[in-house]
């Protein structure tokens, strides 16, 4: 965890060097949103703050070396700890019946 709060450390700087009142979290849409015109981050929020925090990160405009720089703090090798996929069930760990068993004859 401490590798990773590092990283995150990392991320909350760039976000301050931006000059204007970049969150994190902005910065990490912004991120997103500028992979390409075939990529759009879908959020999802209850309290209309977030929801104008998240719209906030459409006006983030990143260099070429800042794309540089958080893409290599996404990368999976650099992330440390448990993924995702092991840490919550999945469909494929609940023990469904097959189809065939929900047919009557």
């Amino acid at each position: 965890m401490e590798h990773n709060k590092t990283i995150f450390e990392r991320v909350n700087e760039m976000a301050a060097r931006k000059g204007y009142t970049c969150t994190p979290s902005q910065l990490a849409l912004a991120w997103v949103h500028h992979q390409g015109k075939d990529v759009c981050p879908i959020l999802g929020t209850t309290k209309i703050e977030n929801f104008n925090q998240n719209i906030g990160a459409l006006s983030v405009k990143l260099t070429l070396e800042e794309m540089t720089k958080l893409e290599s703090f996404a990368s999976k090798d650099v992330i440390k700890g448990d993924d995702f996929e092991n840490n919550f069930g999945t469909w494929k760990n609940y023990e469904t019946p097959p189809l065939s068993s929900w047919k009557t004859t």
